[in-house]
């Protein structure tokens, strides 16, 4: 018992590292990946296969957004803690965190896998997924003793019915229940998820395409990239300084 007692406090202690420079950490592991490991230019000799891996990618990158939106919209809760720390003000047990404790880390974890698998490198791909996972499991192990310290019982009790990773679909009706959704809500609560999310994308094409094309090529591929980046990226300044003009209502 001492020894698992241990092992978990070492994870917590992991976690809490996690949360707090993990929008630094998480772009830089991001980045050497790719820097290591090019992606490859036909997936095991096959374009066809080649094709096939990126459809499937972007369909897994497109639900994990799509589920951190439909959490949003059902039922926000504070990101981010307080002065980098785990930190919660009120248990949030409706929406989607009524099917899963942690709808908004399974989303991220897909669109994540999506990322590399797009890549396409094995490396990066086992890697990446493990990594990942693993930092947020370290996340969630600090968040968890948190909530289990300021809500004590009433956090066991939805911990005995939520669970952790996967999504209960059984629970929607009553966990939506009298609720509205908001569609506001969640893209201005997540712009910048979806705006890093395809960046991402873009730059694995790019990089793919610098290594393995001819140059007209890669060209091409580099303005089509660079318009579409552009269009989302005046898509986020129109919602900042809508935000900032008080012209999007964000409860």
């Amino acid at each position: 018992m001492p020894q698992e007692t241990q092992q978990k406090n070492g994870l917590i202690k992991i976690g809490d590292f996690f949360f707090k420079w993990r929008n630094i950490v998480f772009p830089v592991v991001l980045l050497s990946l790719f820097i290591s490991f090019p992606p490859p230019a036909e997936y095991f000799g096959s374009a066809m296969l080649e094709s096939g891996k990126d459809a499937a990618a972007l369909l897994l990158v497109l639900a994990g957004l799509g589920l951190r939106a439909a959490t949003i919209g059902w039922a926000y809760i504070k990101r981010g803690g307080l002065n980098k720390q785990v930190y919660a003000d009120k248990l949030v047990t409706s929406g989607f965190f009524g099917l899963s404790r942690n709808p908004l880390y399974v989303g991220n974890m897909m669109i994540y896998a999506g990322i590399f698998i797009f890549h396409g490198h094995p490396a990066v791909i086992l890697i990446g997924i493990a990594l990942y996972y693993f930092i947020y499991e370290s996340i969630i192990a600090a968040e968890e003793c948190f909530l289990k310290q300021k809500f004590g019982e009433d956090y066991l009790e939805y911990c005995k019915k939520v669970p952790r990773w996967r999504l209960d679909f059984s629970n929607y009706k009553d966990s939506t229940a009298g609720m509205s959704f908001s569609f506001v809500r969640a893209v201005v609560k997540d712009y910048t998820t979806i705006f890093n999310a395809f960046l991402a994308l873009v730059v694995i094409e790019m990089i793919e395409n610098y290594l393995f094309y001819p140059t007209d090529v890669f060209i091409k591929t580099a303005q089509n990239g660079g318009v579409f980046m552009a269009v989302l990226l005046s898509g986020v300044i129109i919602i900042k300084l809508m935000k900032k003009n008080g012209k999007l209502k964000q409860s």
